[in-house]
């Protein structure tokens, strides 16, 4: 008999099992060496990012590239902001974090928990992978995208773990609530589920995962919690589109 999120279940025993790694790793690793890794991390991720948004929004046209969605990105992004910013989901992810942090921690002021628990949070909820694994999960019950990501997040988990701590593996709670609840209400949206929309989904979600990897190098870091809605603009056009035919 199949398990409706199974995909989800799987992801959530990598990161943590990724993340009882890195924790016991951690002892090992100085201020230099975390400083390091971190940086390294941010490339990696924002690379991750960035492949991702070239597999879902350029194509060759002739012997040209060509791109596609920008005029819907750009709506997505920006109504997609607006509506976390009045949320502030960022801070709420965040206060989550402390809250966690205080019950766990003692209320060490030096703790990386809350930075761990929300980054981790963000880089494994968002991206074409998580989007799109939890839909066929929920609507064809496939879940190997899901099996495959898991992979992904479990080594993702180690390196996190062993910078920012047991923040990491309190993220896994982020990850049930977010695939679980597109792969429940996958079959909900399943008519409006385009191979366009998907990809439009998943072109919003890469860019998002390239602006966290902007954020463990750079500062002012981007809102990426703020963004989070801007995924699903994509699906809510299309369903507006077709109930009004335009």
């Amino acid at each position: 008999m199949y398990i409706t999120g199974i995909g989800t279940i799987v992801n959530v025993l990598t990161v943590v099992a990724g993340s009882l790694i890195g924790l016991f790793a951690k002892k090992l690793i100085n201020d230099k060496l975390r400083e390091g890794i971190m940086s390294a991390l941010g490339l990696a991720v924002f690379t991750i990012g960035i492949s991702g948004v070239v597999t879902n929004s350029i194509f060759v046209s002739g012997a040209t590239l060509s791109s596609e969605f920008t005029l819907l990105m750009i709506l997505s992004l920006a109504i997609g902001s607006l509506i976390g910013t009045l949320i502030d989901i960022e801070k709420r992810l965040d206060d989550l974090g402390q809250f966690f942090q205080a019950k766990l921690t003692k209320n060490d002021s030096g703790s990386t928990f809350a930075e761990g628990f929300v980054s981790a949070s963000l880089l494994f909820c968002v991206g074409s992978m998580a989007i799109v694994g939890s839909l066929n999960d929920g609507i064809s019950h496939d879940p190997n995208i899901l099996f495959a990501k898991s992979i992904l997040d479990g080594i993702m988990a180690v390196v996190f773990a062993s910078t920012l701590g047991i923040g990491t593996m309190m993220s896994c709670f982020s990850l049930i609530i977010y695939q679980g609840g597109i792969t429940l209400c996958a079959s909900l949206v399943a008519p409006y589920l385009t191979d366009t929309v998907i990809s439009q989904m998943g072109l919003i979600g890469n860019i998002l995962i390239m602006a966290i990897g902007l954020n463990f190098v750079y500062k002012p870091k981007f809102k990426v919690g703020n963004m989070l809605p801007a995924v699903f603009i994509p699906v809510i056009y299309y369903i507006i589109k077709t109930i009004f035919s335009f």
